[in-house]
């Protein structure tokens, strides 16, 4: 490229030649060259305009800094919304471990009040820095990945001590008669019709006709029948191969099929069938043997289900029968 400067004054002329290398060099150095004087005449003219209150470049001004703040107030409520949200999950997971602690402390015998105590806090003061939103989304996940982990936790826990709760209400170590006296006990006696020895397979309650009869523990009536030698007679079945029977009562408040609670009124002392007064007969048994009643009646909570159903028999038992069968024994009170 060649380039002819002509001196007006001197009437002279020069040709300069330039080549395609220098000519792009060129070009670039005026590109920068104009950038650079438009970014200082911009930075210029608006910072000597604001300053100096200038109509024009003073609106500029502040339609720029109101736009960063619309977008710095934009990206702020955007996280306090994801925060907020996270919060109330927080809360409902806060909400749901309360109500479970409740629930386990109540299993466990614990009163939920002393666990509600908030406890003391204190010591000097060492100021640190400020969280940043980072870390504070930080904190906030992990204490959400711990609440699940508690809940877990607590959900197992319930359901451990609801069925903990459920096989010690099955057990029959509830009395089954409160203002009766024990009478014959457990195991081998005179019997009161024959004079003979024989075998006295539960506990005598003797009381006063009407007395209420209660349920030893919760289950099933399996029979409810009049026998001839147990006269009115209720069977509950508490699972676990664990029978309670009652009886000589003279009148019977349930029927086959019922649902007993624990402590549940089922019939009233009487003195029907094979029996010399009114008193309730109380068995016990595990697996279709009977047992001493009274082992169950002293155990009271402490004893497991598994403990029950491994209970040793009794040292002195009668002949079965042919068909494996016990012999019903005397249950007569004197």
């Amino acid at each position: 490229m060649q380039l002819i400067i002509t001196d007006a004054w001197l009437v002279k002329s020069r040709a300069v030649h330039l080549s395609g290398t220098k000519l792009a060099l060129a070009l670039v150095g005026l590109s920068l060259t104009l950038m650079l004087v438009s970014a200082g005449l911009y930075h210029w003219v608006f910072l000597k305009g604001a300053r100096e209150g200038w109509p024009v470049i003073g609106a500029l001004v502040k339609l720029v800094v109101k736009d960063e703040v619309a977008q710095r107030d934009r990206f702020m409520r955007e996280n306090i919304e994801v925060m907020a949200r996270k919060l109330g999950e927080m809360q409902a997971k806060m909400l749901q471990l309360e109500s479970l602690g409740e629930r386990v402390s109540g299993l466990a015998g614990v009163n939920p009040a002393d666990i509600k105590i908030k406890p003391g806090q204190g010591g000097a003061l060492v100021p640190g820095r400020d969280l940043t939103m980072e870390e504070l989304q930080g904190t906030l996940e992990q204490l959400d990945h711990l609440a699940n982990q508690r809940t877990d936790l607590m959900t197992v826990l319930e359901s451990r001590l609801f069925e903990q709760k459920i096989k010690k209400m099955t057990i029959p170590t509830q009395r089954p008669v409160f203002s009766a006296n024990l009478g014959s006990v457990f195991g081998w006696r005179i019997d009161p019709f024959t004079g003979r020895s024989a075998l006295h397979t539960g506990l005598d309650f003797p009381a006063t006709p009407g007395t209420p009869i209660f349920a030893a523990a919760g289950g099933v009536v399996v029979t409810q029948e009049f026998h001839p030698e147990y006269g009115n007679m209720v069977e509950i079945d508490h699972g676990n191969n664990l029978v309670t029977r009652y009886a000589h009562a003279s009148k019977v408040d349930v029927k086959k099929g019922d649902l007993i609670k624990r402590g549940q009124k089922i019939a009233e002392v009487g003195s029907t069938g094979r029996s010399t007064g009114p008193h309730l007969h109380f068995e016990v048994l595990v697996q279709g043997v009977t047992q001493d009643p009274q082992k169950f009646l002293d155990a009271g909570r402490g004893l497991s289900a598994n403990q029950v159903a491994q209970a040793k028999l009794p040292a002195a038992l009668p002949p079965r029968s042919h068909n494996g069968a016990v012999p019903a024994a005397a249950s007569g009170q004197r």
